[in-house]
């Protein structure tokens, strides 16, 4: 690893110990347990492949690769490590990364312990592959291993976007669950405001059904609502986006940091 490129990573691994003083130690099947607890609260894209990370906040290496990683980015998760990922960022986003790694470490920082749980970050970036091409990970990520005064691990989902998102700028949001406000597509990372959300609480559920690939009935019978509710959104949910085609809402969902 280069000079430039041990600096880059310990400028991320600077941010993330200042919420951390020190390592928790925690057992395999305590970690699993962990893991397990914390899926249902990502937005699973089944239209590309996925696999789940465990960073240690004290320690800047990762506790977990899940050995999917082999299917999405081609390594094997023993040769994966935080620092190997921050080598492999396109180097026109490593400068994004390291402002969203900073802006959301602030940000989990300044809130309230009862709402940690209740926030989920998301950008996304272009990952170099073992076969030397790059691909566009939508990151997602949740607080998982926490007390009031450290945070000691979080849980992230990366994404294989490539096919939706092949151009454009990384997207950064931060999004609220259980009506906690949202902050989509932040572009000034110096100054976060809350956005006004273009979607009511059934728009944004069907548009993650949406995502997910799901089809009308399925969405259908996975809220309990009619076939007619649920075509009803979908239109609504074009006209919104001002799209008109689902393949161009779940672009346009991903870039602007919808979901």
């Amino acid at each position: 690893m280069s000079k430039v490129q041990t600096d880059y990573y310990l400028t991320a691994r600077k941010f993330w110990q200042t919420v951390t003083d020190r390592d928790v130690t925690i057992t395999e099947s305590q970690l699993q347990q962990q893991l397990e607890a914390q899926k249902r609260l990502f937005n699973i894209f089944q239209a590309g492949n996925f696999y789940y990370i465990i960073l240690n906040m004290y320690k800047s290496e990762l506790d977990f690769v899940d050995s999917n990683i082999t299917r999405v980015l081609g390594y094997d998760p023993e040769e994966f490590t935080i620092a190997f990922l921050m080598e492999n960022i396109h180097p026109e986003d490593k400068p994004y990364f390291l402002n969203f790694e900073y802006q959301v470490v602030e940000f989990f920082k300044a809130l309230p312990f009862e709402k940690i749980m209740k926030y989920k970050v998301q950008y996304d970036v272009r990952v170099r592959n073992k076969w030397n091409q790059y691909q566009r990970i939508l990151h997602q990520a949740v607080q998982l291993d926490y007390d009031e005064k450290n945070y000691y691990r979080t849980l992230s989902l990366h994404t294989d976007i490539t096919h939706i998102k092949q151009e454009g700028k990384p997207c950064f949001s931060l999004i609220g669950l259980d009506d906690e406000p949202s902050y989509y597509n932040i572009q000034d990372t110096s100054v976060i405001t809350r956005s006004a959300d273009p979607f009511t609480k059934r728009e944004r559920e069907i548009l993650k059904c949406v995502v997910e690939g799901k089809s009308s009935r399925e969405i259908a019978d996975e809220l309990y609502v009619s076939l007619h509710t649920v075509n009803a959104h979908r239109k609504n949910l074009l006209a919104k986006a001002a799209v008109k085609t689902p393949v161009e809402l779940v672009r346009i969902a991903i870039r602007e940091g919808w979901v």
